[in-house]
């Protein structure tokens, strides 16, 4: 119980000191609102996204990540984290086998990367690459940390399959200087 007042107090010291997530929070509270004026568009910077990866990520994973940091690119970005995927997986409930918990343990760098189409409303994430410390994860492997890790944190999420936007998005744009979303007209 302690341990979860502790946690609160430091979420709600990251929200009161950073005023980059503050205006990221109120930029997605607009477009969630739909008080964003059909045809235009909002940008959010590389610091307000970083900004708001590092109050919302610990929210989404409380344990077995830290460090979030994003960088754009053209019609891409890349993520990067330090993660321990056995604190992550014993967060949620899961129990894990132990000679699959030998090769998970333990924390390591991970960088993630991916490129977004998008338009008409709808969106296609291609997950590019993963490196997990100095292991380049493809085929099989990939498949397995995608179904292991990232499905049961974001079960609607969808990876190389198109989506759907919400709030009247027609499309986003990613760029080095940031990622604009544009309301459908």
């Amino acid at each position: 119980m302690e341990r979860a007042l502790v946690l609160l107090a430091t979420i709600a010291a990251l929200h009161a000191a950073d005023p980059l997530y503050d205006l990221a929070a109120r930029k997605l509270d607009l477009i969630e609102q739909r008080q964003v004026k059909r045809g235009s568009s909002i940008t959010f910077s590389p610091e307000e996204i970083n900004a708001w990866a590092r109050v919302k990520v610990p929210e989404t994973v409380p344990e077995g990540i830290r460090d979030p940091r994003v960088e754009l690119g053209n019609r891409s970005a890349t993520g990067y984290a330090i993660v321990d995927f056995l604190k992550m997986r014993q967060a949620k409930g899961s129990a894990t086998n132990w000679l699959v918990q030998r090769l998970i343990e333990g924390e390591r760098p991970l960088k993630v990367s991916v490129r977004l189409e998008s338009g008409g409303g709808r969106g296609i994430a291609y997950l590019t690459q993963v490196e997990i410390g100095k292991a380049v994860a493809t085929g099989p492997v990939l498949e397995f940390l995608i179904k292991t890790f990232f499905a049961p944190l974001y079960p609607d999420a969808k990876i190389n399959a198109p989506f759907d936007f919400d709030y009247d998005i027609d499309r986003v744009d990613i760029t080095p200087s940031g990622a604009r979303v544009t309301i459908k007209q």
